[in-house]
C-alpha cells in the first residue's frame, strides 16, 4: 500500500517523457511556405493610415525668441548639412535618406534601411 503514491508519481513523470517525444518531433519539422491565398489577410491593413515624417533637423528656443522669428530668419538645427535625414513612421525610426529635388519639389532618397532588429532595440 505505501508503494501505490510512489507508483502514481513514476507513471506521470513516464507520460512526461511522452510530451518531451512530441516537442522533439514538432521541432524537426520543416516548415511549409505560407500558400499565396494567405496574402489576402494582408490586404485588411492596406488602408490603415500612417504618419510619415521626415526630419531633417532639431532645435530647442526660448519662446520669446520663437516669437522673434519673421521671413528670412534662420534656425540653427542640431544636424550638420549634408547628413542624413530620419524617415519617421508614426514616430519610429524605419529610414534614412537625402534630400532632392524632382520636377522643382523636395523628395528624399532613401539611402539606409532600419534593420527589424534595431527597430526593436529602439522600443526599449
Amino acid at each position: 500500500m505505501k508503494d501505490d503514491p510512489a507508483k502514481e508519481d513514476f507513471e506521470e513523470a513516464d507520460d512526461l517523457g511522452d510530451i518531451d517525444a512530441i516537442d522533439d518531433s514538432l521541432d524537426n519539422e520543416e516548415t511549409t511556405p505560407v500558400p499565396s491565398g494567405k496574402t489576402k489577410n494582408l490586404d485588411l491593413i492596406l488602408d490603415i493610415p500612417l504618419t510619415v515624417t521626415v526630419e531633417l533637423g532639431r532645435s530647442k528656443m526660448l519662446i520669446n525668441d520663437l516669437l522673434q522669428l519673421g521671413q528670412g530668419s534662420v534656425i540653427e538645427l542640431t544636424k550638420l548639412a549634408g547628413e542624413p535625414l530620419e524617415v519617421l513612421v508614426n514616430q519610429k525610426l524605419v529610414a534614412r535618406g537625402e534630400v532632392v529635388v524632382v520636377n522643382e519639389k523636395f523628395g528624399v532618397r532613401l539611402t539606409d534601411i532600419v534593420s527589424p532588429m534595431e527597430r526593436v532595440q529602439s522600443l526599449t
